[in-house]
Parts: structure tokens; C-alpha cells; sequence
């Protein structure tokens, strides 16, 4: 592949090939990152943001959906395997990463996309939307607000995982995920994709790991601190979330209800990572909601 995005359809019988994107993966010199990221398909474009658990790879159901109709954009966060990663938590926070994704849509030359993000990547999007609405197509916000009800556990749960991957890596992190409620439907519906998970988090350096969950997550502001600012955007918002995901049930239809172009899709039988548990009813909704904005 070349610095052009490619057409559709070419690269995503060969997704899961991590060899394959270690090897042409583009990189954009931002500010003070280098992001790497993929550039697939023609048409309108859509910015894939990942969750902290994952990387540029977690989109692959959805890149394999969208790249025949749709730009799609892919890339690791600062922090990750395939962008800048230092160990230093100075080096991180949520607005880093809303502008980076800025400064990446600036290097690509796209003056307005669909965003769309997942969890730690939900908060970057629906940031990105109240502080750059013009460059917004519109916002795709799923799974997003952990840690803006029950503080204390969310804080609590978070130090114990810090410790877990201090002490035993990412192979520790990847074990202390099944204990996790919203986490195991994803386990119990696909194994080999939990498998899979895995083996991406052991491409991670631990470090960064824990820096980015120390400068993003503890120290962003919780989702239900943002009502004025979210009532104040108008673009069209599609929120979702699966019913399992408890810590993100009231932010997203706090989100829902203050939005004024907003819509609610509830993921049924479903946990945090819903993107992956049911892919195609995911792109299903995506693929109403774009639709519906005549893209």
C-alpha cells in the first residue's frame, strides 16, 4: 500500500494477519506524536477511535463492512504499538488524543468525517464533536463513560488492574479481564476473537499501558459533569451501548438526553466491547444512522 487510500476491499481478507499491518501500517508526524494508522476504502470518511483494551485492529469487523462504501480511517492512539509510546504519564491525556485526531484528519487532508469510538475512544469522539462540530459529519459514540457513576469503585477497580499489569504484564492483564462482567460476553461469544485479544495486548508495552490509564481515564471528567457542553452540540450523535455494560448505561443515555440530534441504540445481551460481540448488529445500526445522514 502507498500513501493513497486504497480501494475497498483489498486488504481485509487479510485483517487478522498481524505480520500484514506491522509491515504497511502509514505513519502521520504530528505535534509532538507519530500515529500509525490504516487508510481503506472510497467514499465519505469515517475515523475509527479504539478502546483503551484494544488497538487500530479492533475496527476490523467494521473496516471489512465499510470499506466497500466508505473512507476508513484506522489508527493506534499515542500510547500503542504502532504510534509514539513513552512511558511517562505527562506524555498523556484525553485532549492529547482529541488533538491528535485533529492534526491526523489536518495531515490527511479531510476537512470533515463521521467519528466514531468506542469507550476511551467514545470519550474522544464525543469531545472531539462538542469542541470541533464543523469538521463533524457526525458522531458514532458507543460504549462510553466508565467511571462517571460509582467513582470509588471505578477508581478502586482501576488501581487493581494497574497493579495486575505491574506486576505480571500484559499475559496479566488479558487473565485479570475475565473477571470482568462486561467483559466475559465477549469471551462466551467468540473464543478465538478473546484468544486474539491476547495476543494484541501482548504487543503493548506495559509502561504505556499504564500511563495512558493514569493521564486518560482517571483523569478525564466524567460524562454527567458535561451536560451544558452536550446540550451546545448540534451534531447528529448515534449512542450506543450494550445492556450488560453497566457503568456505561447512565452516562449514554444522559449523553441520549442532552444531545439535541441524538439517537439511542441498546446493544441486547451485551457487554462492554459491543463492536465485537455483535458486529453485525453494530454495523447494522452504524449503517441506518449514515444512511439517515444521506451519506
Amino acid at each position: 500500500m502507498t500513501g493513497c487510500h486504497v480501494m475497498a476491499g483489498l486488504p481485509v481478507a487479510r485483517w487478522y494477519d498481524r505480520g500484514y499491518f506491522a509491515q504497511t501500517m502509514l505513519h502521520a508526524d504530528l505535534d509532538e506524536v507519530t500515529l500509525g494508522y490504516e487508510d481503506v476504502g472510497s467514499g465519505p470518511p469515517i475515523i475509527w477511535v479504539h478502546e483503551f483494551f484494544g488497538d487500530h485492529r479492533s475496527w476490523g469487523p467494521q473496516l471489512t463492512a465499510f470499506s466497500r462504501s466508505y473512507r476508513n480511517i484506522v489508527y493506534d492512539a499515542r500510547g500503542y504499538p504502532a504510534s509514539s509510546a513513552p512511558a511517562e504519564v505527562e506524555f498523556y491525556s484525553q485532549q492529547a488524543m482529541v488533538d491528535d485526531l485533529d492534526h491526523l484528519l489536518d495531515h490527511l487532508g479531510i476537512e470533515r468525517a463521521v467519528v466514531a469510538g468506542l469507550s476511551m475512544g467514545g470519550n474522544v469522539a464525543v469531545n472531539y464533536g462538542m469542541q470541533h462540530p464543523e469538521r463533524c459529519l457526525g458522531l458514532v459514540v458507543a460504549g462510553c463513560g466508565s467511571g462517571s457513576t460509582d467513582r470509588s469503585g471505578f477508581e478502586a477497580k482501576a488501581l487493581s488492574m494497574l497493579a495486575v499489569i505491574a506486576a505480571e504484564g500484559m499475559a496479566g492483564l488479558h487473565r485479570w479481564m475475565e473477571s470482568d462482567p462486561t467483559r466475559i460476553p465477549l469471551k462466551e461469544k467468540d473464543p478465538l476473537g478473546w484468544e486474539e485479544l491476547g495476543r494484541r495486548l501482548a504487543d503493548r508495552s506495559p509502561e504505556a499501558a499504564q500511563a495512558v490509564y493514569r493521564g486518560v481515564q482517571l483523569r478525564r471528567p466524567g460524562i454527567l459533569t458535561l451536560g451544558e457542553r452536550l446540550a451546545a452540540t448540534p451534531v447528529p450523535t448515534l449512542v450506543a451501548f450494550g445492556d450488560a455494560d453497566s457503568a456505561c448505561v447512565e452516562p449514554g443515555l444522559f449523553m441520549w438526553r442532552q444531545l439535541p440530534n441524538a439517537r439511542l441504540a441498546v446493544i441486547p445481551a451485551s457487554g462492554h466491547a459491543i463492536n465485537l460481540e455483535e458486529p453485525e448488529l453494530f454495523n447494522a445500526v452504524v449503517r441506518q444512522f449514515l444512511g439517515d445522514l444521506g451519506l
